[in-house]
């Protein structure tokens, strides 16, 4: 039996750089276990410059990133999320639409590089630290997925039952708040 792959999405307001970052990061660091989404209540059309060269000198994948709205993944056919989370502070504030499958929800609030001021080196620093907070959230992350699925495994094999298709219980403190 295989593993359940996780549909996760990221939504900040804008989804040009920190929701990015984080769907790239999940693609990454998720071992095939994750299928990452990102979106924005108000996209901006297009990816940060500053996010996509971030990512490209680390060598990730760009090529199907794009800026969009959070509305692609509320639509009936939409791929159904697993978890949902949200990158910014303004888009925690506002009135998200209804997902659906009931995923599970927290809030990282990472300050946006995008509104950094100063000299380029300032703003590629601000794109720098948006990474690693984003790392760090998703390596916590992904390291609770972990853990979860050896619970899962081993309650299976003594109970000899299926590995139920969702988390149990999931606490706020599991996803890395």
């Amino acid at each position: 039996m295989s593993e359940k792959i996780y549909n996760v999405l990221f939504l900040c307001t804008g989804n040009s750089a920190r929701s990015i970052l984080a769907e790239v990061l999940l693609e990454h660091w998720g071992g095939g276990r994750f299928k990452a989404y990102s979106s924005g209540s108000f996209p901006k059309g297009a990816v940060h410059p500053l996010a996509l060269d971030l990512l490209e000198k680390l060598e990730l994948p760009t090529g199907r990133l794009s800026s969009k709205s959070w509305n692609e993944f509320a639509r009936p056919g939409s791929p159904v999320m697993d978890f949902v989370f949200t990158v910014c502070d303004q888009v925690a504030g506002e009135l998200c639409p209804v997902w659906p499958g009931n995923p599970v929800t927290a809030h990282w609030g990472v300050p946006d590089p995008t509104a950094a001021d100063g000299t380029e080196a300032e703003l590629r620093r601000a794109f720098r630290e948006a990474y690693v907070a984003l790392e760090n959230r998703i390596q916590a992350f992904r390291r609770a997925a972990d853990r979860e699925a050896r619970a899962w495994r081993s309650n299976a094999t003594s109970m000899r039952s299926a590995t139920p298709a969702r988390p149990r219980n999931w606490s706020y403190h599991d996803i890395g708040h």
